[in-house]
């Protein structure tokens, strides 16, 4: 969907949420970049934010809480931010599960670009020897999924240094810090590709942009 402001991002994906839980909609997944922002979730602690939001919005970066599992992260561009709205019931009623397959999606589509990715125990995310490459953190109504991952490819990661991310004090890293020079758009197809398989999608074109949301 190209780049969009995270509140507009936010309201269409409950707009989604309520479609699928009406069965209206198939099962969902939205790929957008943001503009600088940084989210705290539902069980984030506010030392983990390093900078007053009044500092954060001279640096040009919006703050929102959000209701999303976790502790606070960053996006911005040079991310892909993934937003599944998939209805569990139809796949397995299990957010731990859940939670471990989009690692997997991620681990799975980084790995065609000669990045080695993997877990960390006791962590949420996807990690490269113990730097984090994916942020993730979810939201589950009804069984019904919403929030979802964040991945950086080319991030100018210097705007961590504004908050703890994920309540962690590890360092973050990059596709392209991890030495692929691979594109957005090669990323997002790795992702798509994976995606249908870990969950067993057939994936089709969107028909959902920015400009007839």
């Amino acid at each position: 969907m190209g780049r969009i402001g995270y509140g507009a991002a936010f309201s269409l994906q409950q707009q989604l949420v309520e479609q699928r839980k009406r069965g209206e909609i198939a099962d969902q997944l939205l790929l957008v970049e943001h503009p600088h922002v940084v989210t705290m979730g539902r069980n984030g602690h506010t030392e983990n934010l390093l900078a007053s939001e009044e500092l954060m919005s001279r640096a040009g970066i919006e703050f929102h809480h959000t209701n999303r599992g976790g502790d606070v992260t960053y996006h911005g561009p040079g991310q892909i931010v993934g937003y599944p709205i998939m209805d569990l019931r139809e796949w397995k009623r299990d957010v731990v599960e859940y939670v471990r397959s989009l690692e997997e999606v991620i681990i799975g589509a980084i790995a065609e670009f000669g990045i080695v990715g993997g877990r960390m125990e006791g962590c949420t995310g996807v990690w490269v020897d113990g730097r984090k490459i994916a942020a993730i953190g979810v939201h589950i109504s009804r069984w019904v999924t919403s929030h979802g991952f964040a991945l950086n490819v080319d991030t100018d990661l210097s705007y961590f240094q504004y908050i703890v991310p994920c309540g962690l004090t590890k360092p973050v890293t990059s596709v392209r810090r991890e030495g692929s020079n691979a594109s957005r758009e090669q990323v997002v197809s790795a992702l798509i590709e994976r995606f249908g398989q870990v969950y067993g999608f057939e994936m089709v074109e969107p028909v959902l942009t920015t400009e007839n949301m």
